[in-house]
């Protein structure tokens, strides 16, 4: 599996609004069993993207991720629609963003196949290229994880 970047700059409330977007090539597994990894918001860690993030504690209608490199996000679950394979998350109570909204999509792409598509929103602007490595760095993890549990 294969990712790309795409990355569009803009203006917003006077500062530099920034979009990454992660677009996965297709994979062996279907858009349904892709998911399902996805919408289990308690298990990142286990199921979605081990080693990137290393542990995952839900408290309410958010999630605490603790990240390899030792750094943890407050992530409050926005929405997850089961019927668009869709979910949305925020992160919230960070001292570095001042904004931050990700989605996560899986689409179906032929028998046994589905492409995942990572969008992130967030400011400040300076701080989208470590963000950008970041989400390289999960998508990765992400394809290992994946990939270990299709075998």
């Amino acid at each position: 599996m294969s990712f790309g970047v795409a990355k569009e700059s803009g203006r917003k409330n006077r500062e530099t609004r920034n979009v990454i977007d992660k677009k996965g090539t297709p994979n062996r597994r279907t858009g349904g069993a892709r998911w399902s990894a996805f919408a289990d918001f308690g298990a990142v860690d286990q199921r979605l993207a081990q080693g990137f993030v290393t542990a995952c504690k839900l408290d309410g209608d958010a999630r605490i991720v603790t990240f390899a490199n030792g750094t943890s996000a407050r992530e409050l679950l926005v929405d997850s629609d089961e019927r668009a394979c869709r979910l949305v998350y925020a992160i919230v109570g960070s001292e570095r963003l001042t904004h931050h909204n990700a989605s996560f999509q899986v689409f179906a792409e032929g028998e046994g196949r589905c492409r995942v598509v990572w969008i992130a929103d967030l400011l400040p602007a300076e701080i989208a290229p470590y963000v950008d490595g970041q989400m390289e760095l999960g998508v990765a993890a992400m394809k290992r994880t994946l990939s270990r549990q299709a075998a």
